[in-house]
């Protein structure tokens, strides 16, 4: 019998993390090796599956299957690996950039087809492996090497994007908050659905100011626990201008897209008619 894996050494690959040094990355990294070792998932029965960039390159020092795709297709790679093979518990990680950006077009699918995957959305407001552009979620009048007059457009809310499209498990977490978000990262991964995780992170390089750990954690509160199921209310908290809500700050439960696809195959099943009869419904057309 395999041994139980308990311990988050377990599941580490052994391959050094490659981030800049104060990167929020390492912190995110350590919360979910912690989850997966809470939840003793072996990992023979782990896939995780990213795109390109910084967030990107997590796949490599974890201990799992892992698909490093192409820029922005993440999330359905990931569907594709969580129909094919069920019974895998998938993880799906993205930057801002990678997933707001080219690989936003996926988000709203993947949310409606309530897909059983958890995403773990980095947002450090930067494009940090190509050197500092902005990206989605960079601020408005940020100055960087793309804007050095100041970034004009409004940056993208992810968590509130999530929330409206119909993802059925929405939370934000802190990279500097290991336990907390491993504690995020355990609930995504036990709700039967997609969960979306928005994790504030730093970029010691390239952006220190939007995500300046010492503002955050200033301007911080906990999504209060009173109307996870009310995506009205789930609104307001993730748009919330005074105050960064942290937590789960919506849930809902409706049939994922396996069970669907079940169903449908079932139905499908039924109505197939015997071999013989499309053999002569073949050769029927051939007369």
């Amino acid at each position: 019998m395999e041994e139980l894996q308990d311990n988050m050494c377990d599941y580490l690959s052994g391959v050094c993390p490659v981030w800049c040094p104060g990167c929020g990355n390492y912190g995110i990294l350590a919360g979910l090796v912690e989850a997966f070792a809470k939840l003793h998932l072996p990992s023979r029965e782990l896939a995780l599956i990213s795109g390109i960039g910084c967030a990107s390159r997590l796949p490599y020092f974890v201990k799992a299957y892992g698909f490093h795709g192409i820029h922005g297709r993440t999330l359905p790679i990931a569907q594709g690996v969580k129909l094919a093979n069920p019974n895998l518990t998938v993880v799906a990680v993205a930057g801002d950039g990678d997933g707001l950006a080219i690989g936003g077009g996926h988000l709203p699918h993947i949310a409606r087809n309530n897909v059983d995957i958890t995403y773990l959305l980095f947002n450090n407001a930067i494009y940090g492996m190509t050197k500092g552009q902005f990206s989605p979620t960079t601020t408005l009048s940020s100055v960087t090497k793309t804007t050095p007059f100041g970034l004009q457009g409004e940056a993208v809310n992810p968590t509130a994007l999530a929330i409206v499209y119909g993802a059925s498990f929405v939370a934000r977490g802190f990279s500097v908050r290991k336990e907390h978000l491993r504690d995020l990262i355990i609930e995504g991964i036990r709700h039967p659905g997609f969960s979306f995780i928005e994790i504030l992170t730093s970029c010691s390089s390239f952006n220190t100011t939007d995500m300046n750990v010492a503002r955050i954690i200033k301007n911080m509160d906990a999504a209060p626990a009173g109307w996870p199921d009310d995506p009205i209310e789930a609104l307001k908290l993730a748009t919330n201008q005074s105050k960064i809500h942290l937590g789960v700050l919506f849930r809902s439960k409706r049939p994922t897209l396996e069970e669907r696809f079940q169903e449908l195959q079932g139905k499908a099943q039924r109505k197939v008619p015997s071999e013989s009869v499309q053999i002569d419904q073949l050769l029927e057309q051939f007369q």
